[in-house]
């Protein structure tokens, strides 16, 4: 991940922590960033636009590697309530767990592209946009890692993480929108959660994001050419 990488995923994490607070604290998120203007969204917290951005000839996407951050004191969190230090994360952990998380998430994103009629292709071209993203904040209720010693834990959900979708050109690098969400991963009933029951969990949840990115796509495409004072993607 390079320095601009970390630059989008830090301002990422910022913005989607906002996104949690109060509809009527809304004002106190920025109106514009990095010459985009926020619109209303019903699937996403928050989403920004180029006014003026017109997404109708693109016919096909180019998808980077997820980039994957879990929230900064997650690991301590965790390996401070262990009784057992077997049961503690390793930073080994958190880099086997990262790769498995970034490759689970390219299959589910392209799978949902392809399906929703965008083909995933390997170069730019004028009618590929560009699609960069990130799960980030990332916290696991129940790591479940590879042990001598195993812990059973109950609980009502899986973790909790939040969803960067950034479009650009794939010719000129243009900056076209940006969309942040976050959510809780298996919030449901009070049951065992391991390795199994987080990766379930986890996948259904970026199954929703994704999905959701195409439908907006789909939606930009019909209000192209963006005026972002009028817009309010699904």
């Amino acid at each position: 991940m390079n320095r601009r990488d970390f630059a989008l995923v830090g301002a990422a994490v910022l913005a989607a922590s906002a996104a949690a607070a109060p509809v009527h604290a809304a004002s106190k998120f920025p109106t514009t960033w990095d010459g985009l203007t926020r619109v209303k969204s019903k699937k996403f917290k928050l989403v920004y636009l180029k006014d003026g951005a017109d997404f109708r000839g693109y016919t096909k996407v180019l998808l980077d590697p997820t980039e994957i951050a879990f929230e900064k004191h997650w690991k301590n969190d965790y390996n401070n309530e262990q009784i057992d230090l077997g049961t503690e994360l390793t930073d080994k952990d958190l880099r086997d767990m990262a790769d498995e998380g970034q490759k689970g998430a390219g299959e589910i994103l392209r799978k949902a592209y392809a399906a929703g009629g965008y083909p995933v292709v390997d170069a730019a071209a004028p009618d590929v946009l560009r699609v960069r993203t990130a799960l980030v904040d990332i916290r696991v209720t129940s790591p479940d890692r590879e042990r001598a010693v195993r812990e059973r834990v109950y609980s009502q959900d899986a973790g909790e993480a939040k969803v960067v979708f950034e479009a650009r050109d794939s010719v000129t690098g243009a900056l076209l929108g940006r969309a942040i969400d976050g959510k809780t991963a298996g919030d449901n009933l009070v049951y065992e959660r391991n390795r199994v029951t987080n990766r379930a969990d986890f996948a259904r949840l970026v199954e929703a994001w994704a999905k959701d990115s195409v439908k907006g796509l789909d939606e930009l495409k019909t209000l192209s050419p963006i005026k972002a004072a009028d817009v309010l993607p699904g």
